[in-house]
C-alpha cells in the first residue's frame, strides 16, 4: 500500500510544481484537483499529509507552495521521468507522443543508481524529447530562454526550441505539420479577427491558430 502511497505523493508534488512553474495566479485544492483529475475531498486528504511532512505549506488564504524540500521531491521524480522518456525515444524508437504515460509508470521506480546509470547510457542529456530541460542530481534546473511563437514579430525566423503542452493529440497535429524541436520557422502573417499566423516551414507556407503557436516555444535566429 505505501508503494502507491509514494507514487501519489510523487504526482502531487510533480502536478503542484507544474502548477506553479505556470504562474497560475492561486494554486490551491480546486486547481490540484482539476489537474489531476481528483475529487477535491481526496485532494484535501492528500494535501494535510504532504503539509504534516513539511513538503508543502498551506497558507492562510488556502493557496498551496511547495517547501524547498518538497520541491526538491518533485524535480527528481520530473528528472526520473525526462531522462525515461529520452530512453523510450532514442533507443527503444517510440514516438514523441507515445511516451508520456510509460515514462509516468517508469518515474516512480526507487534507485538513484539505475537513474544516474541511465543518464550516463544516454550521455547526458540536457533536454527531454519535447525540449524540456532535465533537472541535475541535485534537483537543479535551467531553462533556456523563449517566448511563445504567438509572441513573435512579423518577418523574423524563429526556432522551436521547446512545447508548452505535450498532449497526444497536440504532438500527432505537430508531427502531421512536420513540425519537431528545432524546425525553424519564419512569422509571414498575423491575422487580426482570430491571431492565427501564416508562417513558413521548410519554404511551405502554412496556417496555425493562436492555441498551437501559444504552444509552441522559440528562440530568435535573427
Amino acid at each position: 500500500m505505501r508503494h502507491f502511497e509514494h507514487h501519489s505523493e510523487e504526482n502531487y508534488l510533480k502536478a503542484l510544481y507544474k502548477l506553479s512553474s505556470k504562474q497560475v495566479k492561486k494554486v490551491n485544492n480546486i486547481a490540484l484537483a482539476k489537474t489531476l483529475d481528483l475529487n477535491p475531498a481526496t485532494v484535501l486528504e492528500m494535501v494535510r499529509k504532504l503539509a504534516s511532512r513539511n513538503d508543502i505549506e498551506v497558507h492562510a488564504d488556502k493557496s498551496i507552495a511547495l517547501t524547498e524540500k518538497g520541491k526538491k521531491k518533485a524535480l527528481l521524480t520530473i528528472r526520473k521521468h525526462r531522462l525515461w522518456e529520452v530512453f523510450l525515444v532514442e533507443k527503444l524508437n517510440y514516438q514523441w507522443n507515445e511516451v508520456h504515460d510509460l515514462a509516468e509508470q517508469l518515474e516512480h521506480i526507487e534507485s538513484d543508481d539505475l537513474i544516474n546509470r541511465l543518464e550516463a547510457f544516454l550521455e547526458f542529456p540536457s533536454f527531454d524529447p519535447h525540449g524540456d530541460p532535465i533537472p541535475d542530481k541535485k534537483g537543479k534546473i535551467k531553462y533556456s530562454a523563449a517566448i511563445p511563437l504567438s509572441e513573435g514579430q512579423i518577418g523574423k525566423m524563429y526556432e522551436i526550441i521547446r512545447l508548452d503542452d505535450t498532449d497526444d493529440q497536440f504532438l500527432k497535429l505537430l508531427s502531421k505539420l512536420q513540425i519537431q524541436l528545432k524546425t525553424k520557422v519564419k512569422l509571414l502573417e498575423q491575422n487580426s479577427f482570430d491571431n492565427s499566423l501564416l508562417v513558413s516551414i521548410q519554404k511551405k507556407e502554412v496556417i496555425l491558430s493562436e492555441k498551437i503557436a501559444t504552444n509552441l516555444l522559440v528562440s530568435t535566429l535573427e
